[in-house]
């Protein structure tokens, strides 16, 4: 289906935010698989495991940490087929829970988040980065490393979804193996210490608190991965998928694979990498803990683990959102690789070095405001819409999306009340959030908003006109003349 009407003023047709074609789609089940590897393994797993292991053994550490993974990697997996089935990404599908200029807001938040996440772990990058470069040659200035490190991220992602799985494929099997190597020699310090890694705990709980620090762990990595959860969309647009699949689950295999079973377990790995980390060192900084534990050649090595799997997570999980979004927000005069450069200089801003400390406590809150959009996207696509989608719509200025001057009041309400009630109960924040956001925008679009502002795709639940690739369409969009310099996102193999 193709759009014929003239685009030349419209700014929601930037070809960078186009749907992805099924030709262009280039990500195989193995390539999201080893693309997890490297985002599963980030910093902020290695501080939640050295907070869980003060008050919980490891097994209920594991056990946690299974919990919370597996929850958010089924939200993951339902988001994600709005990306599978119509190859839209997050920002252009926000449009129709939030209006096409209602949809910047709650973009925002994530895009922001990612830009956070982009600067703290380039920090621990550019740390490792430094480490190294002090044991082979006597350099010491960790924030050149910074600049340098974000700089080599940031050019990484202009060059497109396949250069990024590329980097992924070289960087996964080095980091599968000096991670278990980390393990060893962690668990081997804390060992000589006294410390039986299996039973040990700092602080034990039991009943009513304990089930809280249980709870704490598997919201916080809720927390973590809702910023992904949010706009799985934006990755899984470029998923390879077959057309005319009626069933949901053969469609979605290639994310089935990655967030339910890599991810569960590589984000294992590092929570307990993290939780032998404090045992060893007392702190939950990896890379003080690898320097207390190592020296010479073995800590250069270890150490550039570190900087593979921060720059691994970055580009696929921080940089590649936030940058859509912004050339979202700034339409064809934002192509998506000035997007990537405002994602690289707000990571830079937010002086990343600052964020470590206060982690956990973030996550909590941000969890509960992001999986109120998981929340209300779920309600919106399956519930409401029954995965049939206007896509043609989405990308015009005066299309059913407009609603009231570019705003749904009913998603803007929804996604601050759910935020709102998220957070009076942070130990369940992130469950909380999804639950309050889908039913309060569920009852005011089905009974208020869509009375109002009717949807074609309600009105006429037609799957030949509004499904995609379930349908064996491709949906096509007239774009705008591409600016001159825009990198594109995808290519054929």
């Amino acid at each position: 289906m193709s759009d014929r009407k003239s685009t030349s003023s419209n700014y929601l047709k930037s070809p960078d935010l186009l749907p992805v074609t099924h030709e262009n789609r280039s990500i195989s089940m193995m390539g999201f698989g080893v693309i997890w590897v490297g985002m599963a393994i980030v910093l902020a797993a290695f501080a939640i495991g050295a907070g869980g292991i003060v008050n919980l053994s490891m097994p209920m550490l594991i056990l946690a940490t299974l919990v919370g993974s597996i929850l958010i990697g089924i939200f993951m997996v339902v988001i994600g087929d709005i990306g599978v089935e119509h190859g839209l990404s997050f920002p252009v599908y926000m449009r129709a829970p939030f209006g096409t200029i209602g949809t910047h807001f709650p973009s925002f938040a994530r895009a922001f988040t990612a830009s956070c996440w982009f600067g703290i772990n380039t920090y621990f990058g550019a740390l490792a980065i430094n480490g190294i470069l002090n044991i082979m040659v006597g350099f010491d200035n960790w924030f050149i490393c910074f600049l340098v490190f974000a700089t080599l991220q940031l050019f990484n992602v202009s060059l497109g979804i396949k250069s990024i799985e590329r980097f992924a494929d070289f960087a996964a099997p080095i980091i599968i193996f000096i991670s278990i190597w980390m393990y060893l020699q962690l668990s081997a310090e804390a060992k000589e210490q006294g410390k039986a890694v299996w039973s040990w705990v700092e602080a034990p709980q039991t009943g009513f608190e304990q089930f809280t620090a249980f709870m704490v762990v598997a919201t916080a990595i809720m927390g973590f991965w809702a910023t992904l959860a949010a706009d799985m969309p934006t990755l899984s647009r470029h998923f390879k998928a077959p057309k005319n699949e009626r069933n949901w689950f053969k469609r979605n295999k290639t994310q089935l694979l990655g967030s339910l079973v890599v991810q569960p377990i590589f984000n294992t790995l590092m929570i307990v990498i993290g939780a032998v980390c404090y045992m060893a060192t007392g702190s939950g900084d990896p890379i003080n803990a690898l320097q207390q534990a190592a020296g010479g050649i073995v800590l250069v090595m270890l150490l550039s683990m570190i900087v593979l799997a921060q720059w691994s997570t970055n580009t696929s999980a921080n940089v590649i959102p936030a940058a859509t979004i912004f050339s979202n927000i700034g339409g064809p005069k934002v192509p998506f690789w000035i997007g990537v450069v405002i994602a690289g200089i707000v990571g830079t801003i937010v002086q990343p070095w600052s964020l470590f400390d206060i982690l956990n406590s973030v996550l909590l809150v941000v969890g509960g405001i992001l999986s109120s959009i998981v929340g209300i996207l779920f309600a919106d696509y399956y519930l409401l819409r029954k995965r049939r989608v206007n896509v043609k719509d989405l990308y015009e200025v005066d299309g059913q999306y407009r609603y009231l001057k570019g705003v749904n009041v009913a998603g803007i309400i929804a996604w601050v009340l759910g935020g709102l009630i998220a957070n009076i109960w942070p130990s369940f924040s992130s469950l909380v959030g999804f639950f309050v956001g889908a039913a309060i925008y569920y009852v005011l679009a089905k009974y208020w908003w869509f009375k109002k502002y009717p949807q074609a795709e309600i009105v006429n639940p037609s799957d030949d006109e509004y499904l995609g690739i379930t349908a064996g369409r491709s949906w096509e969009i007239d774009a705008v003349p591409e600016p001159l310099g825009v990198q594109q996102t995808a290519s054929t193999d």
